[in-house]
């Protein structure tokens, strides 16, 4: 089953998304405000179990997608994780011994079907497809062997980036990967039944139909269970906080001359088994 946020009629739901719509449930469970809420209590089941049987409460097109968690603690997001994306440095390194990390903030993110915002101040917006994993049970210096046990869920993201302004510093990148709804998650969360949902999965990111970024999690430098238990080591994980995997080969900086996206743009992002996420490009108002 496929769980999401939604606002209708102004209010955030919570809820499953079944045949027809979209199924609120916040109202069942008063004592979980969020998806956060819901997972930190271990309540997806709950969540599946309530849903069964039930009609869809708002139809398609009567509601617009959030991003899945809304307020996360943490979104740490990993860098140059996959082979020929670690090439398109040119700087004649392999494989990194360790993974480079970075910080996104929930606002620079939009819900599918929601358009990513071109600022004025450059018009290099770059696209990144991705998977994101949700972690259900926290800890710390989580071993990578029982790592892939703390997920709860996953989802796609969008990781947006606004190239020029990833280069404005020496050290970070921070500044060019947070500008408002320059990126998107969503549009549901998978809850996490079996590893294999994560180890080797397709995924691939489409602009207006062309494939342009195409590669399996199984050819990643760093799984996600190395992640998991690299980044529990230097920081404790809670549940709700957000993994966003890295991204293959394909981005539009990369090509001759670059290719950013531009309105009227639309990005698809697709994994198996999880499904995709659909965006816009819009100039900002």
């Amino acid at each position: 089953m496929r769980f999401a946020t939604v606002k209708a009629e102004g209010q955030q739901l919570y809820g499953a998304v079944v045949e027809g719509g979209f199924l609120a449930l916040s109202g069942d469970f008063p004592q979980w405000s969020s998806l956060r809420e819901v997972i930190a209590a271990d309540g997806l089941a709950a969540l599946e179990a309530a849903a069964k049987g039930r009609a869809m409460t708002h139809p398609d097109d009567s509601y617009a997608w959030e991003i899945p968690i809304p307020a996360p603690e943490k979104i740490i997001c990993v860098g140059v994780n996959f082979p020929d994306r670690n090439a398109e440095y040119n700087d004649g390194q392999d494989a990194p011994p360790h993974m480079s990390l970075f910080i996104r903030f929930a606002r620079s993110f939009t819900g599918h079907g929601q358009a990513l915002i071109r600022p004025p101040e450059t018009p290099q917006l770059d696209y990144e497809g991705e998977i994101a994993v949700i972690i259900g049970k926290g800890g710390r210096r989580i071993a990578e062997a029982a790592a892939l046990d703390h997920i709860a869920a996953l989802t796609l993201c969008n990781e947006g980036t606004l190239r020029d302004w990833v280069r404005h510093a020496k050290f970070n990148v921070t500044q060019g990967k947070n500008w408002d709804h320059s990126g998107a998650m969503g549009p549901w969360i998978v809850p996490l039944a079996d590893h294999s949902q994560i180890t080797d999965v397709h995924l691939q990111t489409r602009v207006n139909g062309e494939v342009r970024q195409d590669d399996r999690t199984g050819r990643m430098l760093f799984p996600v269970a190395r992640q998991i238990a690299y980044i529990s080591t230097f920081t404790t994980l809670v549940a709700g906080d957000i993994i966003v995997t890295g991204t293959p080969t394909g981005a539009g900086a990369r090509y001759d001359p670059p290719r950013y996206l531009v309105p009227g743009d639309v990005i698809e992002v697709e994994a198996g088994g999880i499904g995709i996420l659909r965006n816009t490009v819009e100039d900002e108002a």
